[in-house]
């Protein structure tokens, strides 16, 4: 994977957040942003105070003056303090009111970022399903692979792998850890001008061949944090292609289980579960072999943070003692001073403690990017090829078709034909001369090719080989694209009698996998309840009728032509029984739609 630079990164990441905060609900998602900013900013506030608290507390210890300890617990100290560097008096709230507020303010600082991050989420999700759902920028996305890209490699993955996995976790991700990860840097930010000035009050000075450096200890933990930002990106670089990469290479092994659940049948029929094992195994392989590596990573990663963080514990205690044992400071303000650096190393190692996390965000930053960019890219292919457009004429024509495959091979050069209003044509012609090609091309779905299919208003409706049944009920399969309520019930159950179903009418609002119950020729009866449901204008069947025998075959189509004779149909077909009841008699043949008397070897005259 060729991993962008950190500028385009940030600039990706500001544009997939930034819309969000300037859409329709801008006034409510800024208002909370600021709240959770307020709570968290305010968290700081408190750990300010713990640091007084703190070197009070330990004073109180030293000097074992026990009202003041409890003062300090239940109450308030308010007085002047050893380690401070004023003589005004300062006040302390106790540890019960500290905690009792502290408490309110983390719990819905969490709470509140939560209902941020869930409604961010919701409109990001809807934004990226309408993209990808726009001009069927999902179909066409499924026939792009990176190969088309430029400077991709022969055998690269497709341009935009596993778009559920993007829409559904890559989105849940971007949004909490941006959330996250953006206000716990903006705390370390504000704890490091916080403490820092704390920190350089209390360090004193400290003279190294005959200077004198104020504030030593502030620039010693700046200079740590450096030491150990610039040492952990050395080594946890790697980690955002293995991020990348394991993102995709679990998304294929969760899809390739689910493709042998949804084929759970032909998987048994075929014997295929040693090769499905195989196959699923090697994919796992990669899997697990993604996952050493980012092990290898992440121990020679975990090694140097857990290091820095456990020297980094000791080291301000060591840098300041020898003024503690010079009498210069007492407990409290020695703990104070170890307080101070810790919270400001922290802050400044903010890097260093996430860096996988970041590495992470980064990659998926990098999958929502390249998901837009694939879905635009999609979309304006979209807008190319055999284009569909409504007619002024009664009949479907083609005016000047040339449709082409993915790789440039063109199947039509130069189309031109009709398709009478009120008549039956069925189209035959060897596999692969391009019939399903033109299929797609006359429902506008084809993008490699150019000219124009004029289609006359009314309902068109296209049944392609394999049905598409959604999930929920029966009848909310019978009934799409249209919602059930469209339909009374009496209709539904006619649709489905007629189709040869009418067994199912007790299971009409039953949810079952219906793609997993239904044998391939009962799913496509059920497509052909929807045809007579529906009631087209048009209907385009693509085999439609290819599971069945050819007595059921026939019977569907008579039922067709039955109960919907005011229905232009055309049909792509290879049995000659399906030819009786059209009209018209068409064999693709060398990229051309010709009618059969003309064709070579044929016998049965033109209609």
């Amino acid at each position: 994977m060729m991993q962008r630079s950190l500028r385009t990164i940030l600039r990706d990441a500001w544009r997939l957040t930034a819309p969000y905060f300037n859409s329709e609900e801008r006034w409510a998602a800024r208002l909370l942003l600021l709240v959770v900013i307020a709570l968290n900013l305010s968290l700081v506030g408190f750990n300010v105070v713990l640091n007084f608290w703190s070197g009070a507390m330990f004073d109180s210890l030293q000097q074992k003056d026990a009202a003041l300890f409890t003062n300090l617990i239940l109450f308030w100290r308010s007085g002047t303090l050893s380690f401070s560097l004023s003589d005004k008096d300062t006040f302390i709230p106790g540890f019960v009111a500290l905690a009792t507020v502290y408490i309110a303010i983390a719990i819905y600082a969490i709470y509140l970022r939560q209902l941020l991050e869930i409604r961010w989420r919701t409109w990001l999700t809807h934004r990226l399903l309408g993209e990808w759902l726009t001009d069927r920028a999902y179909y066409t996305m499924g026939l792009q692979t990176a190969q088309a890209q430029p400077g991709a490699k022969p055998g690269a993955q497709p341009y935009a792998d596993n778009p559920d996995q993007r829409i559904a976790e890559d989105v849940r991700d971007f949004t909490r850890n941006v959330l996250v990860y953006g206000i716990s840097l903006m705390r370390n930010v504000v704890s490091v001008i916080s403490f820092g000035s704390i920190l350089w009050t209390l360090s004193g000075i400290v003279t190294v061949w005959g200077v004198s450096i104020p504030g030593y200890m502030l620039f010693i933990a700046i200079g740590y944090a450096i030491v150990g930002t610039w040492l952990t990106h050395l080594v946890g670089r790697p980690l955002v292609g293995i991020e990348f990469d394991k993102q995709r290479l679990e998304a294929d092994f969760r899809y390739s289980l689910i493709r042998v659940r949804e084929n759970a049948e032909g998987v048994a029929l075929y014997n295929g579960e040693r090769i499905e094992r195989l196959a699923l195994l090697d994919r796992f392989a990669a899997v697990v072999g993604n996952w050493r590596s980012y092990m290898s990573r992440e121990k020679w990663l975990n090694m140097l943070v857990n290091g820095y963080g456990q020297v980094a514990s000791i080291f301000p205690l060591v840098v300041a003692s020898p003024r503690y044992f010079a009498g210069e400071i007492q407990l409290g303000g020695l703990t104070r001073i170890s307080g101070a650096f810790g919270q400001v190393q922290a802050s400044l190692s903010w890097f260093v403690d996430r860096y996988d996390a970041l590495a992470a965000l980064r990659a998926i930053v990098e999958r929502l990017a390249g998901f837009q960019a694939a879905t635009a890219d999609a979309r304006s292919l979209a807008q190319g090829g055999v284009r569909v457009q409504a007619g002024t004429e009664p009949d479907v024509s083609l005016e000047h078709v040339q449709i082409a495959l993915p790789g440039g091979r063109v199947l039509m050069e130069d189309g031109n034909f009709t398709f009478p209003q009120g008549q039956a044509t069925v189209i035959s012609g060897r596999s692969g001369s391009g019939k399903s090609t033109l299929f797609r091309a006359l429902a506008g779905l084809w993008p490699f090719g150019s000219g124009t299919v004029r289609r006359p208003s009314g309902r068109t409706l296209f049944l392609p080989q394999k049905p598409y049944i959604p999930l929920g009920t029966l009848r909310n399969a019978i009934a799409y694209p249209d919602p059930v309520s469209a339909y009374p019930d009496a209709a539904v159950r006619d649709a489905l009698a007629a189709s040869g179903l009418g067994a199912l009418a007790p299971e009409l609002d039953a949810d079952q996998p219906w793609t997993q119950r239904l044998s391939g020729g009962e799913q496509q009866r059920l497509a052909v309840a929807r045809a007579l449901l529906l009631r087209p204008d048009w209907l385009y069947l693509d085999e439609a009728t290819s599971s069945l025998d050819p007595e059921a075959q026939s019977e569907l189509y008579a039922t067709l032509r039955e109960h919907l004779p005011g229905t232009t149909l055309v049909s792509i077909a290879h049995r000659a029984d399906v030819a009786t009841f059209h009209d018209t008699k068409l064999v693709f043949k060398d990229g051309t739609l010709l009618p059969l008397s003309l064709v070579e070897g044929t016998t049965r005259p033109s209609p």
